[in-house]
């Protein structure tokens, strides 16, 4: 898309030669003396996962599945044309139970069995290895780890040198020491001492200290609860190791910090036992066996035609005839909708360009050739403007390795236009996109994008090819949101120079600002080239970076079965649209404008003059100079301030002045932002308003809502109710709307241990009554509107992190009393202070909290020297497990009712999500079966200690359906 508006966090673009990490991590291995040992140590259970989870689906010509096999060739192979080692081996796991199993029989419990299409590709990665001559070791009753650890120990044993273990996996940081260095292949970068320090607070001779004391979830290792990382770095670095530790657990200050310690002693010990790895496990292929040598005649060739690796044998120079490739896109029948991602292990250093104009068929056909072979491709359209839904294209950008990116002008040049540029040679549009459909509608091979839903938005218009068969896809923006929410934006100018230290050419670069800008299809090829090529160039090197991370950052889940669904969910609702009453509009508007004027004369009376109303700093002269009301404040500029704030707090003080002015504020705020925009938003062809999701935009994992922003019309205003009657549906349909009743205060007391409160949604009861009726101490039938008001109140803002003195100023009482309110609903619900606390600590230790459903939320004012700003993070960080869950919750449900709906044979559309509620359009004869499917779908996504519930209402209109 050819403007910076879409590198924005919605939108940003990205680049990409498959050379692997692999390869491109021996380029950072260090210099070694001429003559010195060096022993290369692979890790060959990262580089096989990372291998299988890297690459789409694919089968030998004998129908087994080989992707994971074709992977690890590929990567080693490359690494074994660079590497400076005069040993080498691949290191692998022989099974899943081992000595550790007899020391803690649920070590590993939890973690999930193999794919079913991995488990026979093990046997012949085990047989690549051997084919390219390289030396592989495993051991019955011991875990890689173990022999690598006695591997790097005895080779030192035997004389001087240097020892690299090809990993950036944690638990192998134990053994960095001169001599021994890990070498991470993703970031190409050697870890020693400092990048240890680094990671876990302590040099790498204690690190087996902090992990005893830490523990780790993903291996089932127990540790001590409540002690992060961090914690036990700073204990570690005080008491020395961890018997030393216990030994005085007596003397620690904090109290639970010390009953831990002292109650989760022998839990530590056994930790420790558990992470130590053994130096001196047997050593089953002999270090005389490890010296580098090329691969035995022909074993290689052999093996690599039996699995069909064509490109393989094509950089050997051996392809010949009778070959069978691999069958992408054939992979049995149950794995057909596996994930689909491409080739690994990239050289991500290479430079930015220069990169290729195709301007003929022959070369764009070279292009799609070469992107299909790759089995991966990035994409990007150039567009005439930013709504996808009106999008023409003026051309699309492809790259198929870092470096190796083209630009594929189509509509450049301006012919009614006498000082336009002349237009270039360019591919006329139908035959590019003739060409062009075979690649992006071939199933084996993955398209990536940056921010998709817009560029297969805009792919879809006839004029732009029609393509509605785009897939497999991967969104960029998508996966590092997964990963990050919070932490940073995910435009693709903000990924680039974070991940790359790259700043990529800016839009106004290239077409000028202002009354000088052009329009991009006037922009000189060279220049539209260098830019737009670019964007498909950052976007795939982004795509090769995250996507391993994925499953290393617990993500994996998140992004696959929820993010990246949400892509097509959302195409198919802001295509949908709603449909809008114009004349219903045009009635509020002039009712709106009426009440306005009327407003406006009360307040003119009151000021004792006439003013502009709109202006705050002719308001501010009148309140506090003309009027002499105090709290009167001036900014920067000398005026005094009116916001909302200020205006409350004389309201509060019986100012009426100040009260007609909100309410002044509020209609015109409504007026302007909801009847008159959406009045303009109206689609002139079906008289139906498509709003666009955001879904990358906020640090919750919430979606937003823009051009009109539909999530902020008010609920409980009869004003917001009036702009709700606008909605309407089609003749013949009803609108249902179905909304979660409470769904952050179910999560609350599914989070916090708090019985009462879980008692009563598992009751039905009135949770705000119950609450009313606790921390008040008041009698069955005795909780009036007044207490229930108040109970409310605390109930939602304690989700928010809300003071007392805070809560003090929503209810319009003193302080103190505040300060009592919630002393009292804190000592009669001490588990939602205990959680609150725990959501603040780990935001402290880890710079992030945790959905329910274990997605990250970053945090990151958290550790700020500014109170202000920290104060305002530790209510974020109390809040976002909530917004979070909610968000995880509902976008859960959207991923699964389309499908339930088709399947049940039900017409009903999803036309919008409004926090915590759906909306859908609904043939009047299929109401009653719509509403129970969506109910119940919306119930059964998730598993709380409370019950999920579902409102549903209909109506013709979205206020009725309330």
């Amino acid at each position: 898309m050819a403007t910076d508006e879409n590198r924005a966090p919605e939108a940003g673009r990205p680049r990409g030669t498959a050379m692997s990490d692999a390869a491109a991590a021996s380029e950072a291995l260090p210099p070694v003396a001429p003559g010195e040992r060096h022993l290369i140590l692979v890790d060959g259970s990262g580089y096989i996962f990372r291998a299988y989870h890297a690459l789409p689906p694919m089968t030998n010509p004998q129908g087994v599945p080989v992707n994971a096999v074709y992977g690890f060739t590929t990567m080693l192979s490359q690494f074994l044309t660079r590497h400076a080692g005069t040993h080498i081996a691949v290191v692998f796991d022989a099974a899943r139970i081992n000595f550790r199993n007899e020391i803690y029989a649920d070590y590993k419990a939890h973690r999930p069995d193999p794919p079913d299409d991995l488990i026979p590709q093990f046997d012949l990665i085990r047989e690549a290895t051997d084919a390219l001559g390289v030396c592989r070791a495993q051991l019955e009753g011991f875990e890689a780890d173990d022999l690598i650890a006695a591997y790097a120990k005895a080779y030192l044993e035997e004389g001087p040198g240097q020892v690299t273990i090809v990993s950036s996996d944690k638990d192998l940081m134990q053994l960095v020491r001169p001599g021994v260095q890990l070498l991470d292949p993703i970031k190409q970068k050697p870890i020693r001492e400092p990048e240890v320090f680094e990671k876990f607070g302590v040099t790498p001779d204690k690190v087996v200290e902090v992990q005893a004391l830490a523990g780790d979830s993903t291996d089932n290792v127990p540790g001590v609860p409540g002690i992060g990382i961090k914690t036990a770095a700073q204990l570690i670095s005080e008491y020395g190791d961890l018997e030393s530790l216990l030994a005085r657990a007596t003397e620690i200050k904090q109290p639970k910090r010390r009953e831990a310690l002292v109650e989760n002693a022998e839990k530590a010990r056994i930790s420790r036992r558990l992470v130590l790895l053994d130096e001196n496990a047997p050593l089953p292929c002999p270090i005389s066996e490890m010296v580098a040598k090329p691969p035995p005649d022909g074993r290689l060739e052999s093996f690599l035609r039996a699995m069909g690796f064509r490109s393989l044998l094509a950089r050997m120079g051996k392809l010949g005839e009778g070959n069978d490739p691999p069958r992408r896109g054939a992979p049995p029948a149950a794995l057909r909708h596996a994930p689909a991602p491409g080739p690994v292990a990239p050289d991500l250093a290479v430079p930015f360009g220069p990169y290729e104009a195709v301007t003929t068929e022959d070369a764009l056909a070279r292009w799609v050739a070469e992107a299909t072979a790759a089995g991966v491709v990035a994409m990007d359209t150039e567009t005439d403007s930013l709504d996808a839904r009106r999008a023409k294209m003026v051309g699309f950008s492809l790259a198929v390795a870092p470096g190796r990116a083209c630009y594929v002008p189509l509509r450049h040049g301006d012919a009614s236009d006498m000082l336009a540029q002349p237009a270039p040679a360019q591919v006329a549009p139908d035959r590019a996109f003739a060409l062009l459909r075979p690649l992006l509608e071939d199933a084996s091979v993955l398209k990536v994008f940056q921010h998709a839903k817009y560029d297969l938005d805009v792919l879809a218009r006839g004029e732009n090819g029609g393509f509605d068969a785009i897939a497999p896809i991967d969104d960029t923006m998508m996966i590092s949101y997964a990963m990050e929410a919070g932490k940073h934006g995910h435009g693709m100018d903000e990924l680039s120079v974070l991940h790359f230290n790259h700043q990529p050419i800016k839009f106004d670069e290239v077409t000028g600002t202002g009354r000088a800008r052009i329009p991009f299809s006037q922009v000189p090829l060279d220049r539209a080239t260098a830019y737009a090529a670019e964007d498909a160039d950052v976007t795939l090197r982004l795509w090769l970076l995250l996507r391993p991370r994925l499953r290393e950052d617990g993500a994996l889940a998140t992004y696959e079965q929820v993010e990246r669904r949400m892509v097509g969910v959302l195409r198919a609702m802001e295509g949908a649209g709603i449909k809008v009453d114009g004349a219903e509009l045009a009635r509020i508007g002039e009712d709106f404008s009426a009440r306005l004027a009327v407003l406006e004369k009360q307040i003119h009376a009151l000021a004792g003059r006439e003013f502009n109303v709109g202006s705050p700093k002719q308001l501010g002269e009148i309140l506090f100079d003309e009027m002499k009301l105090s709290g009167g404040r001036k900014g920067k500029t000398g005026a005094y301030s009116t916001d909302a704030a200020v205006l409350e707090d004389l309201s509060a003080q019986g100012v009426e002045l100040a009260s007609r002015v909100l309410e002044w504020r509020q209609l015109a705020k409504l007026k302007s932002t909801y009847v008159e925009a959406l009045a303009a938003e109206i689609d002139p062809i079906d008289r139906r308003v498509h709003t666009s999701y955001g879904m990358a935009g906020t640090s919750t994992g919430r979606l937003s809502s823009n051009d009109p922003n539909l999530q902020n019309i008010p609920i409980r205003s009869e004003e917001g109710m009036r702009i709700r009657r606008a909605f309407v549906a089609e003749p013949g349909h009803v609108l249902l709307a179905a909304d979660y009743s409470q769904i952050e205060l179910r999560l609350l007391a599914h989070l916090a241990e708090v019985p009462t409160l879980r008692e009563a949604f598992e009751k039905g009861e009135d949770i705000h009554s119950r609450t009313a009726a606790e921390i008040f101490h008041l009698g069955p039938g005795s909780v009036d509107k007044e207490a229930r008001r108040r109970a409310k109140m605390i109930n939602f803002g304690i989700i928010y992190g809300m003071s007392a003195f805070g809560l003090a100023q929503r209810l319009g009482i003193p302080p103190a009393e505040g300060r009592s309110i919630i002393d009292a609903y804190f000592a009669q619900y001490p588990g939602i202070r205990q959680e609150m606390e725990r959501c603040k600590e780990e935001a402290r230790i880890h710079g992030f909290v945790r959905t329910p459903f274990g997605r990250k939320l970053w945090i990151p004012d958290i550790a700020t020297k500014d109170p202000v700003r920290r104060a305002g993070a530790e209510r974020a960080a109390i809040n976002a497990p909530f917004q979070g869950g909610a968000a995880e919750i509902i976008k859960r449900a959207m991923v699964r009712l389309p499908r339930a709906l088709r399947d049940a044979g039900l017409n009903a559309r999803m036309l919008l999500q409004v926090h915590d509620e759906l909306v859908f359009e609904v043939p009047e004869a299929e109401v009653v079966p719509t509403a129970a499917l969506v109910k119940s779908i919306m119930e059964s996504v998730a598993t709380l200690r409370v019950p999920l519930s579902v409102e549903v209402g209909t109506g013709h209109s979205w206020a009725e359906a309330h």
